[in-house]
């Protein structure tokens, strides 16, 4: 009986270890999954928006803001005045040409292209053509850290390029409470974090580019008053941020405003 009952122990310790450790695996990824924080919003100023520019792709550096716009034979980058949203420079792709998200890395305006599978890397000063590079996606936000650029495709996956040979260094997926979150648009990276607009929703996941976790959601809705809307709109699409003074800008398709917001707690999920 002795014996047995020995036997009985080696066996049920592996299997008892096991299990513990398939729980804690499992505690695991579904608390890192689950975004943890909800945001809503408090507009700190209002500025002017070209209500014809199809928004794209959106940056702030040293006092201005660049913008990338869309549609066939209505694409472009933009030099814009923040106060006046005068447009200062402009460059206007071919018309064969659907402009998407763009990011500025060094002294070089890097703009996507949606379904040409074309990027464009232009002198961020004059907005001369440089050169041009290929990728096999569809191009939709662009952004980068301090070595790779980064770019979605409308995919749950998000491209870290090399900055200068524009060649694949590795993609990571991104999840949303546990959930593959599709339609990833215009990227921001600020303090470490993606931001990405969720395409045809008033949201904004923050998103850890290590993990692909959806840390948080900030959500928009009403953010554009219906008073304001005097033509065509699209939706939600933009994100900017002003690393020296913290400021946090958005706006959208046809948007006639562009806001400076400040994230304020909405709720707190366990």
């Amino acid at each position: 009986m002795k014996k047995k009952e020995k036997n009985r122990l080696y066996i049920t310790i592996p299997i008892l270890l096991t299990i513990l450790v398939v729980v804690l695996v499992i505690y695991i990824v579904d608390k890192s999954y689950a975004a943890s924080e909800y945001y809503g919003y408090e507009i700190v100023n209002t500025y002017p928006h070209d209500p014809n520019a199809f928004t794209q792709g959106l940056v702030y550096e040293d006092g201005f803001l660049y913008e990338g716009t869309g549609l066939e034979g209505h694409s472009s980058i933009r030099k814009v005045d923040l106060k006046t949203g005068k447009v200062l420079q402009i460059y206007h792709l071919p018309d064969e040409y659907f402009g998407e998200g763009i990011t500025i890395f060094g002294d070089k305006l890097i703009q996507l292209t949606y379904l040409n599978h074309i990027g464009f890397v232009y002198d961020k000063n004059t907005f001369k053509l440089e050169r041009d590079f290929s990728y096999k996606t569809e191009g939709w936000g662009l952004t980068h850290d301090d070595s790779h650029l980064i770019m979605s495709d409308g995919t749950p996956a998000l491209s870290f390029l090399d900055p200068n040979s524009f060649k694949l260094i590795s993609r990571v997926s991104v999840y949303n409470k546990g959930i593959l979150q599709w339609d990833l648009n215009e990227l921001e990276y600020i303090n470490g974090k993606i931001f990405a607009n969720i395409w045809q929703t008033n949201d904004i996941a923050i998103i850890d580019p290590k993990s692909g976790v959806v840390t948080s959601i900030i959500d928009l809705t009403g953010i554009l008053k219906a008073q304001d809307i005097h033509g065509p709109i699209d939706v939600l699409n933009g994100i900017a941020y002003d690393a020296k003074k913290k400021r946090l800008f958005v706006t959208g398709k046809w948007w006639p405003k562009l806001f400076e917001i400040k994230l304020v707690p909405k709720k707190q999920i366990e």
